[in-house]
């Protein structure tokens, strides 16, 4: 979302797994975790440990995707930290059998009880987003603001009371292209992107690589950045299960099949590298389904993009968006994955009075359908869609509680801080 709008802008799992007698691997560290919240239950049975005198291994689901998934082996001593730097041989714990010729990289462990430790690698499945046992899940957090402009709100406090006290289940990442973002430095915004990813991922948080593509509209321009800026991005965190791309903000002006085509692109560079990841694809009009530029979701339903695991973005904002995107919205989940990556309850702008009414409506509406959604945003830009008043990121918070935050805050808080009601199968 840029500073100012145009009017019209919207917004399982079958196991089957193949024996082996002995394993050999090398194991890394595991990334360091922070300390887990204390916001769900833990998942259960997602480790099993050998109860043999050799070396323990630790069994952990990784995929549930094409009737199977992959269990990554990681060798412990003790049940406790993983063999660093060893070749190791170990057998399999007693029931358990392994998939020889899937990747054993998958081994960064989120805090016990969070989203992530609890749902695993999710998957699109139908027309909704799954966790790895192929039930339905909805996730709620925030999108940040550029990061061009508001890495200071993005801070070990801020993450730690986005995880913990807000309780949320994803954060979006929103590296711009333009607007003194990416292209000015691809090198230093690949590096702030990653960074976030693994501050996110250590908070058990899911994570959305957002190419906040704005202005110009059509998203071919920026077909060879968005290359090189998705393949860094996925080959520093393939290991990672915990995350979503989306690789087109808001495309406009241009035609559905400009922008299928550019998704036609880009979606096998990162299946190249990460073939499990879900990927959001932009669609017309701002990400509106089309209806902000008079067209309505049927162009999407009747030509989707060639590619299995995506999902399509839909943006909402909620003063200006009335009833018409309402109801595209509520067409589109019937035929579609759809993922509301970005709202608010302000005008196109993210500015002026806030519509909780609208806004709740269509809260409803993605509860009902299990529809994903982040807010914009997680800032504290003067605008009245930025959560925190002005000064709280400079100040370095607080960032608990509500005392920094402004209404529409106060409301998305209380929104992502009721119970997510996640299944652990």
């Amino acid at each position: 979302m840029p500073p100012a709008r145009l009017p019209l802008r919207p917004a399982a799992a079958a196991a089957a797994l193949a024996s082996v007698l002995l394993l050999t691997l090398t194991t890394a560290s595991p990334a360091t975790a922070a300390p887990a919240p204390t916001r769900a239950p833990a998942a259960t049975a997602r480790t099993a440990y050998a109860a043999d005198p050799r070396l323990p291994a630790q069994i952990t689901r990784t995929s549930a995707r094409d009737g199977g998934h992959g269990d990554d082996m990681t060798p412990t001593h003790g049940g406790d930290a993983a063999a660093d730097g060893r070749t190791t041989g170990f057998d399999p714990p007693a029931g358990t059998t392994a998939d020889g010729h899937r990747s054993t990289t998958r081994d960064r462990r989120a805090p016990a009880g969070t989203p992530v430790a609890v749902n695993g690698q999710l998957e699109v499945c139908g027309t909704r987003l799954c966790n790895e046992h192929g039930t339905p899940v909805q996730l709620r957090g925030m999108s940040t603001h550029g990061t061009q402009w508001y890495p200071q709100c993005l801070t070990g406090g801020s993450l730690d009371a986005l995880a913990e006290d807000w309780g949320a289940d994803v954060l979006r990442v929103s590296t711009y292209v333009q607007e003194g973002g990416y292209e000015t430095d691809p090198a230093h915004f690949t590096d702030l992107a990653d960074s976030l990813i693994r501050q996110a991922s250590d908070r058990g948080m899911y994570v959305i690589v957002d190419w906040h593509m704005l202005d110009p509209g059509d998203p071919h321009l920026n077909l060879d950045s968005a290359r090189t800026f998705f393949t860094d991005i996925a080959n520093r965190n393939k290991g990672r299960d915990n995350i979503l791309y989306e690789i087109a903000n808001e495309p406009s002006g241009v035609s559905w099949s400009r922008i299928k085509s550019y998704a036609e692109r880009i979606i096998p560079v990162i299946r190249a590298v990460d073939p499990d990841a879900p990927v959001l694809v932009g669609t017309r009009a701002w990400s509106s389904l089309g209806v902000s530029e008079g067209a309505d979701e049927s162009e999407v339903v009747n030509n989707p993009v060639d590619a299995s695991n995506i999902m399509y973005t839909f943006h909402f904002y909620a003063a200006s968006h009335r009833d018409e995107y309402l109801a595209a919205l509520s067409r589109a989940a019937d035929r579609i994955p759809v993922f509301v990556t970005e709202f608010g309850t302000q005008n196109y702008a993210g500015e002026g009075e806030d519509d909780f009414a609208m806004a709740q409506r269509y809260l409803d509406l993605m509860a009902s359908r299990k529809i994903s959604w982040t807010n914009w945003n997680f800032s504290d830009d003067h605008r009245s869609g930025a959560v925190f008043t002005t000064g709280t990121c400079a100040g370095d918070g607080p960032w608990t509680g509500t005392s920094s935050l402004k209404p529409a805050g106060v409301w998305v808080r209380d929104r992502i801080r009721s119970p997510d009601g996640f299944p652990a199968l």
